[in-house]
């Protein structure tokens, strides 16, 4: 008897992974989900009350929001590939491969955006940022600051099972979307309080070293996907 049970435990240990790694995947969908929703909500209301309020810092957060939103898409075909179950390891690593270099592109011309815009705003235009709409601002960094490290962290976790580089991206992204909230609150409340209306601009540079960290490790594809922190 101990004999079969032996003979039968390589099949059962084979059966438990595939529906392990099944329900990681299913689980990343999950996630996959509900950052495009998110982001659609929180990058539609940045770019929208940023161009009504002329808030350079709220027109860089919304964009960088239709960057993540289009980071999640691309995840989002790579996962579906993978629980159709037609999907080969090469097909994967090609997508994400793919995925991290158009998306770490992407970060550098948020990048350029936001200089170009930094300057234009502090020594041609001076425009002034309309503090009635800074409360809304505030509000949406603060609903990121809070939710953006938990979704974070559970696509940390399951990039961790299924080694994926894509989705460990994707991770750092919502974690720098995080960062990225506390600069939007500090420069808009700043603003509001004390009417530095050149801190808003000042301010948005400050997501640079976050969005040029992010943007090498996307293009190079460095990444220990079963570090969770």
């Amino acid at each position: 008897m101990p004999a079969r049970t032996e003979e039968c435990r390589p099949e059962t240990t084979d059966a438990w992974r595939i529906r392990e790694r099944s329900d990681d995947v299913q689980l990343a969908l999950l996630l996959t989900y509900i950052t495009i929703a998110w982001m659609t909500i929180e990058g539609a209301a940045s770019l929208l009350l940023g161009w009504a309020s002329k808030s350079l810092l709220l027109e860089a957060f919304g964009i960088d929001s239709v960057i993540e939103l289009f980071s999640a898409a691309v995840l989002l075909w790579r996962l579906r590939v993978e629980a159709s179950g037609t999907a080969t390891s090469e097909r994967v690593n090609l997508v994400e491969r793919r995925a991290a270099r158009l998306i770490g592109y992407s970060l550098y011309a948020l990048i350029a955006y936001v200089i170009l815009n930094s300057g234009y705003g502090l020594f041609i235009a001076k425009r002034i940022t309309d503090t009635h709409e800074s409360v809304w601002g505030i509000l949406i960094g603060l609903v990121a600051k809070i939710g953006m490290p938990i979704l974070a962290a559970y696509k940390l976790k399951v990039a961790a099972h299924l080694n994926s580089r894509a989705l460990r991206a994707d991770a750092i992204e919502s974690i720098t979307c995080g960062y990225l909230s506390i600069v939007l609150m500090i420069g808009l409340a700043a603003t509001w309080l004390l009417g530095w209306w050149w801190l808003d601009s000042v301010a948005a540079l400050g997501l640079i070293p976050f969005l040029v960290r992010e943007a090498r490790a996307a293009i190079s594809g460095e990444c220990d996907c079963n570090k969770t922190e």
